[in-house]
């Protein structure tokens, strides 16, 4: 058993969809929660800023006892390496690989399309995995495409995700390249586009549509119960969120995040408190 919290973090709030799926699967876990709401969002920067960023926000998590961190944000888990994991005393998960894996296993005409931020398709973090996870389930024939959606995450941190016309507009056009190719996958390479999967559906003709930060969720709960690390099953877990900018944007759209109405509050931390 172990009492210290799970530590979950994101470029922004997007990553709070990964902490409604913890708190399902482990409701008997304490979690902290990281939003870099300063310098979100990750997608189109470099690899080193990324890389930055990323140790900063781990150091941060560390700061507060965790026994395990997962990077929400699956531009973030482009970096996070064995190379990077070694370095730091806890276990440190992605959102890359258990999201790959569920993909290739639920695609039935061998095409899947990534959608992601610039620097997650540029990376091409999610097409290694899901040829790794294709030649163990002896599946060769799947073919990957990666378009990269930059406007999404802006879309959805401004509220203008159930916006019409403007939101079926970007999508529309994000998407074309994705129409084009006719998976019948998707993975939703970001933990924002969840918010707008419906409308994603909709452009692409019913695809099947693989939840990032849903999938992260169930492999870090394997992980935690297969290492012995869960908390006292009658322990009723809790939450604490920081964030790097203004709360305000956090009280107006965790619920949106979070599929929770009650009234959070969220605690901000100077980036320059960081570990630089």
């Amino acid at each position: 058993m172990d009492k210290r919290p799970i530590g979950v973090f994101d470029s922004g709030l997007g990553g709070l969809t990964a902490v409604a799926e913890l708190k399902r699967l482990l409701p008997h876990e304490d979690i902290v929660y990281f939003g870099d709401t300063a310098r979100v969002p990750y997608g189109n920067r470099s690899r080193d800023t990324i890389e930055k960023f990323v140790r900063q926000d781990i150091e941060f998590l560390l700061s507060k006892d965790v026994k395990i961190i997962l990077a929400a944000c699956c531009t973030a888990s482009t970096i996070v390496t064995d190379e990077l994991r070694a370095g730091f005393p806890v276990p440190i998960l992605g959102a890359i690989e258990a999201t790959a894996q569920t993909a290739v296993q639920s695609t039935k005409n061998s095409r899947i399309t990534i959608l992601g931020t610039s620097a997650t398709v540029k990376s091409g973090a999610f097409e290694r995995a899901i040829l790794a996870h294709a030649v163990e389930m002896q599946n060769p024939d799947v073919q990957t495409i990666g378009v990269a959606c930059p406007l999404f995450v802006p879309l959805i941190e401004n509220g203008y995700a159930d916006k019409m016309p403007i939101a079926e507009w970007i999508v529309k056009d994000h998407l074309q390249r994705a129409l084009e190719f006719g998976a019948d996958t998707v993975i939703l390479g970001c933990t924002h586009y969840p918010l707008i999967s419906d409308l994603i559906s909709d452009v692409l003709g019913g695809v099947t549509t693989v939840n990032s930060g849903a999938e992260s969720a169930k492999q870090l709960a394997t992980y935690i119960h297969e290492h012995d690390m869960e908390n006292a099953r009658d322990h009723r877990g809790a939450c604490a969120f920081y964030v790097s900018d203004s709360c305000e944007q956090f009280r107006r759209h965790a619920g949106m995040f979070l599929q929770d109405d009650d009234v959070m509050q969220a605690s901000q931390v100077s980036i320059d408190a960081l570990v630089p």
